[in-house]
């Protein structure tokens, strides 16, 4: 999220990196087949693209995690589900690209079996799970969550995996743990784009501990009551659903406590684009683009209206609290 746009020298991403080329394009070139009479052949050409996609991704494909429903305030809305295809083409995933389509059609590459999580730092009780360890910590839940994308796009996505509560109680952080920091995998032989110099490997992410220890934060195993795709962060994630979906840490290979704050990927690509908090706020722009309003995928046409940003994107009542006397415009 940005907040300042002081002249610091950064090098910006260009926009492919933020929307996919393809889609900003076939907009500007749609729009212009409107004005000249020929918009049926393109809305075509959007509707074989469409197809495309469904074969890439559908429900069925992957092997079942179906999730009890959550007793977890907030952690369910009656909103229209995003549907499957669009959450699982539609991704930033820059180990595998930097356009939108791309982990899709690159992630297969992802290894997920052997996996573990290794837990270190200031806890009693350190420890490296597998994947399948992970799995039998608690029952799993599904959790209809909004995510937001920075870029103002937004999804409604039902994820499957137990409060992040759960294993961080298991280890016993110590009295001086403040801060958890989530590193990701950075295997260059199965991530095509890590070395690239978009961002430092490996990506990391970072909460208080107490945002890390809320009910809505979610360690996270699947999607659609399937496992996780691999362009979707499989096999464990991050979900944070007042944040920024950057903030949702993917493929986790290690969990640390520390007593300092974690200097977190985007912010140290873009310090004063990309805050350490990154709270969904409507009342705080982008300066290359406004976030008081969004737009869901699978819902961009032409025509469509855009919604309103929430602010904590519409968990406001379950997590306000965590930021009292804060000032979120300074601690963006």
């Amino acid at each position: 999220m940005l907040i300042r746009s002081d002249n610091d020298g950064f090098n910006h991403p260009v926009p492919s990196e933020i929307t996919s080329r393809r889609i900003y394009e076939g907009r500007r070139d749609l729009i212009k087949l409107m004005a000249a009479g020929t918009a049926g052949a393109a809305l075509a050409g959007w509707a074989a693209r469409d197809a495309r996609a469904q074969a890439v991704a559908r429900p069925g494909k992957l092997a079942a995690l179906p999730g009890a429903k959550s007793g977890v305030a907030g952690a369910a809305t009656m909103e229209k589900i995003t549907p499957y295809k669009d959450a699982s083409t539609y991704n930033n995933y820059y180990e595998f690209g930097t356009d939108k389509e791309d982990p899709a059609q690159t992630a297969h590459t992802l290894k997920t079996r052997p996996w573990t999580v290794e837990i270190e730092g200031l806890v009693k009780k350190p420890a490296k799970y597998t994947i399948e360890d992970l799995l039998k910590l608690s029952a799993q839940e599904e959790r209809i969550y909004r995510m937001r994308c920075v870029e103002g796009w937004s999804m409604v996505i039902p994820w499957v995996g137990y409060s992040m509560s759960e294993l961080i109680k298991r280890v016993e952080p110590l009295g001086s743990a403040k801060y958890v920091e989530f590193i990701t995998l950075a295997d260059p032989k199965t991530m095509p784009f890590v070395g690239s110099r978009v961002l430092e490997w490996p990506y990391v992410e970072g909460l208080r501990l107490d945002e890390a220890m809320h009910p809505l934060t979610l360690l996270t195993f699947g999607m659609y009551g399937e496992i996780l795709p691999n362009q979707n962060g499989a096999p464990v994630r991050l979900v944070v659903p007042w944040k920024y979906g950057f903030k949702s840490g993917k493929s986790l290979v290690k969990i640390r406590f520390t007593d300092k704050q974690p200097a977190t990927a985007w912010n140290k690509a873009a310090a004063q684009e990309y805050g350490f908090y990154s709270n969904v706020n409507p009342n705080v722009d982008h300066p290359r683009w406004s976030q008081a309003t969004e737009r869901r995928i699978g819902e961009d046409g032409l025509f469509t209206k855009k919604r309103k940003t929430l602010m904590f994107n519409g968990y406001e009542a379950q997590v306000g609290q965590l930021y009292a006397g804060m000032d979120l415009k300074k601690l963006y």
